[in-house]
């Protein structure tokens, strides 16, 4: 491909960021609607509902720090054109796709981090990538289900504390109303993080090809278009991986239920502000799986845990290398 675009060629690209904005939204539905669907606190059809409202208006409520990493911590942004950023989509939703056909929960967020980088390479070899933020989006895999893990096994220990004088049935009840606002900051933090990626995407095409003038930056549209996309995705639902995530990993409660989303809250909006683009799925797995050790070690399913774990350790090198052979396909093709 050229480096200078015909505008169908560019308004075709950015519609293929879309359309995996869209499937990011299918494929993560699951991570905010899982427990509360799980619960029974609100039926699917009403909470892919909820979590799209809140995931469309999560730009009202953070910065762009997630979308400038992607477009310029990745890989370097002098090096990228329509044939790279081609090559990355195409690895990150082909991942998707396998991924969610097989109802595991990976990463949407280190499948177009990996397309980035396959595609990157590609072209310009291991000079392309920006190693500190790889770095940081490295240490993100494994801190964030971490921190997810603790602030959730915390806040039951915190919650059982505090309800010990209370009934069950008080507690459930209190709870299910809890979980209403626990899902929508959940939703918010997911729609704030993963959105921003697709808008870093477009808009590193967008200045690759000189229309953002001298200064990287992210267009009101990008944000409004991304976000939306997100937002049409999740109102598909993505029933598989909400199998895996609400009932195969643990058994969850109205009150466990909470106290994963609030701990997987609390998580994504520190990422969010700090500009580290964590991945949504990792986050919630690592609450659930918190909230579950939390009651005892044997209530985690850790088989069902270890396998999800597996599709984190490979989701970068793959999409990488479908990116790459993208890119070397196109390479072919345009000689």
């Amino acid at each position: 491909m050229d480096a200078a675009l015909g505008l169908p060629v560019l308004i075709g690209l950015i519609a293929v960021a879309l359309l995996f904005d869209f499937l990011n939204g299918l494929h993560d539905a699951a991570n905010s609607i899982a427990t509360i669907v799980s619960t029974r606190v609100l039926r699917p059809q009403f909470a892919v509902l909820w979590a799209a409202f809140f995931n469309f208006v999560a730009f009202m409520v953070f910065g762009l720090h997630v979308a400038q990493t992607i477009g310029t911590g990745i890989i370097d942004p002098a090096i990228v054109d329509a044939q790279v950023i081609f090559a990355a989509l195409v690895g990150a939703i082909v991942w998707n796709l396998v991924t969610w056909a097989l109802g595991i929960p990976s990463s949407s967020s280190h499948a177009l981090i990996g397309g980035l980088v396959g595609g990157g390479m590609a072209k310009a070899g291991i000079s392309a990538a920006v190693w500190s933020g790889l770095t940081k989006t490295v240490l993100a895999i494994v801190l964030s289900p971490l921190v997810g893990f603790l602030l959730a096994m915390m806040l039951v220990a915190v919650v059982s504390w505090l309800s010990v004088r209370s009934t069950p049935f008080a507690v459930d009840r209190a709870f299910r109303i809890l979980q209403f606002a626990s899902a929508s900051l959940y939703s918010l933090g997911h729609g704030g993080n993963d959105a921003q990626k697709t808008m870093g995407i477009i808009a590193v095409l967008l200045y690759s090809q000189g229309h953002l003038g001298a200064e990287f930056s992210i267009p009101f549209w990008v944000v409004l278009s991304c976000q939306a996309a997100m937002a049409m995705g999740t109102l598909m639902g993505g029933w598989r991986i909400v199998r895996t995530m609400g009932l195969r990993i643990t058994k969850l409660t109205p009150m466990q239920g909470f106290c994963a989303e609030t701990g997987g809250a609390a998580t994504l909006f520190m990422a969010t502000f700090l500009g580290v683009p964590v991945s949504t799925t990792h986050t919630i797995t690592g609450a659930i799986v918190g909230v579950g050790a939390a009651r005892r070690v044997s209530a985690v399913r850790w088989n069902v845990a270890s396998s999800i774990v597996y599709a984190w350790v490979i989701t970068i090198p793959a999409s990488a290398i479908v990116a790459a052979l993208t890119w070397w396909a196109v390479e072919i093709f345009v000689r």
